[in-house]
């Protein structure tokens, strides 16, 4: 039987290790809105994006399935949807298909308002009635088996391989062993070390479907006649130690532990239950967290060796780090020093447990540093032009 931690239960029986009212523009036009009314009613959360308007086809369709999943993560207990009234993306069918988590959604737009102070105005007494019901809202006992935990880098160096990405991939082992889920990304931080990935995928499809991931965007990096090796490893991990994609990508898949991957998911795509996952996402920090939180991720868990603030809208960013020197200048920022693996004095297994007793503090409502600080960074992965 899986522990229990406390979290609010949702109508369609997931668990919330957090309870915010998220207001979601449908378009660029409508941001200054959201964010004026975030700015007016503490406790509530907007996500500001460039896009919603002027897209087609499949990029029209990713927009809207992460602005969907960020409103159905088990993080947001209500929603407010604010557009312009004469986008791409349609806010009616995006309000239903929140919707069917069964959690409370509103929506209008700006022009049926008449304009924008008119708009704020009403939003606001909106968000005051919404975010006084939430708050009503009571934690009960849940089991950790249904948290789902994302695993990321950035900002990495030398110490990232060896110290802080295994660290965590301890900790991914003890929430997989308590049936929890666990999902790692950045496709393009495992180029070179596909293969041992693949390896422990449990079907031979889901191998091909994770070597094909990889080919795909080898392809999108050859129409654009460009070279990956002009940006990864980046100016920063090469200064930090890091010579090759392959070096870093072989510390990157440490970050998931050793559990068999039941599946390959699409960027923002739902994660199951139970197990690990990979997710085609890009490496860039903020966009591919945003797609993790919209397939369901309830924490994030980010290792670092040069330092990096970034958070999340709706999910707790967790920051780890195996650099002494960047956990004691960026201590703001950080959450884990696990360090002293690097001097003998922490063995890890005892670095893992380190960071597996945060996540579950984390999820009990201990706020990270990231969330402190009041970081809530958005960002949609694009595919096609602008029209």
């Amino acid at each position: 039987m899986s522990r229990m931690v406390m979290a609010y239960e949702r109508p369609n029986g997931e668990i919330g290790i957090r309870n915010h009212l998220l207001i979601i523009p449908t378009v660029i036009c409508s941001n200054q809105v959201c964010s004026r009314i975030m700015q007016m009613v503490p406790g509530t959360v907007a996500i500001p994006h460039q896009h919603g308007c002027s897209q087609i086809g499949a990029d029209k369709t990713r927009t809207f399935e992460v602005l969907a999943g960020t409103g159905k993560n088990p993080n947001v207990g209500a929603v407010i949807i604010i557009s312009l009234g004469c986008e791409v993306v349609d806010p009616i069918a995006l309000a239903e298909e929140i919707r069917k988590t069964g959690k409370p959604v509103e929506v209008f737009d700006i022009q049926s308002i008449g304009g924008s102070v008119k708009a704020i105005a009403y939003g606001t007494e909106l968000a005051k009635r919404m975010m006084a019901e939430l708050e009503k809202q009571e934690k009960v006992p849940v089991p950790l088996n249904k948290l789902k935990v994302a695993v990321k880098c950035g900002g990495s160096d030398a110490t990232s391989g060896l110290a802080s990405n295994p660290a965590l991939g301890a900790a991914a082992d003890s929430l997989i062993a308590e049936g929890g889920s666990i999902v790692i990304g950045e496709t393009t931080e495992i180029i070179g070390a596909e293969h041992l990935l693949a390896e422990r995928c449990v079907t031979s499809e889901i191998s091909d479907r994770l070597y094909y991931m990889v080919s795909r965007f080898d392809k999108e990096v050859e129409r654009m006649g460009a070279d990956m090796r002009g940006g990864n490893p980046s100016p920063g991990n090469i200064a930090g130690g890091l010579s090759t994609i392959e070096e870093k990508s072989l510390g990157c898949i440490s970050k998931c532990g050793k559990a068999p991957i039941k599946g390959v998911i699409e960027y923002a795509e739902s994660i199951p239950e139970h197990g690990l996952y990979f997710m085609d996402s890009p490496g860039n920090d903020i966009e591919c967290v945003s797609g993790m939180a919209a397939g369901g991720a309830h924490i994030v868990c980010f290792t670092t060796g040069r330092g990096t603030p970034t958070g999340a809208a709706v999910v707790p960013v967790i920051k780890i780090t195996g650099n002494k020197m960047t956990f004691q200048k960026m201590e703001d920022n950080m959450d884990v020093d696990v360090s002293d693996m690097l001097d003998g004095t922490a063995s890890l297994e005892r670095a893992g447990e380190r960071v597996w007793q945060e996540i579950v503090e984390v999820a009990e409502g201990k706020w990270t540093k990231a969330e402190v600080l009041g970081h809530q960074e958005f960002s949609i992965n694009r595919i096609g032009p602008s029209l």
